[in-house]
């Protein structure tokens, strides 16, 4: 892993990383857009949807957040970072 890759680092390519994954899937974009960046450890990025649940209604798609469109973030993330990382909720 690049020494230099850090939180930072793939929040500031966020917006390139979410652009990334609309070019490929909406409905994986609609999913993975509200996520919020909390940690990076190693090679493990935490993701958290805390800010979607202070809303009214239901804005959390936790249920909806497939295998699949998981692995077109982690396929983006890779594409605009050249990092593969694992993505988890908190």
């Amino acid at each position: 892993m690049n020494s230099e890759f850090s939180l930072e680092t793939l929040k500031a390519s966020w917006n390139e990383v979410l652009d990334a994954v609309l070019e490929v899937d909406r409905l994986a974009w609609l999913l993975w857009f509200d996520a919020r960046l909390v940690k990076l450890d190693g090679k493990v990025l935490e993701v958290s949807f805390a800010d979607s649940e202070k809303l009214s209604g239901d804005h959390n798609f936790k249920s909806a957040r497939k295998p699949e469109q998981t692995a077109k973030l982690v396929s983006a993330i890779f594409e605009v970072t050249g990092m593969q990382l694992e993505v988890i909720e908190s």
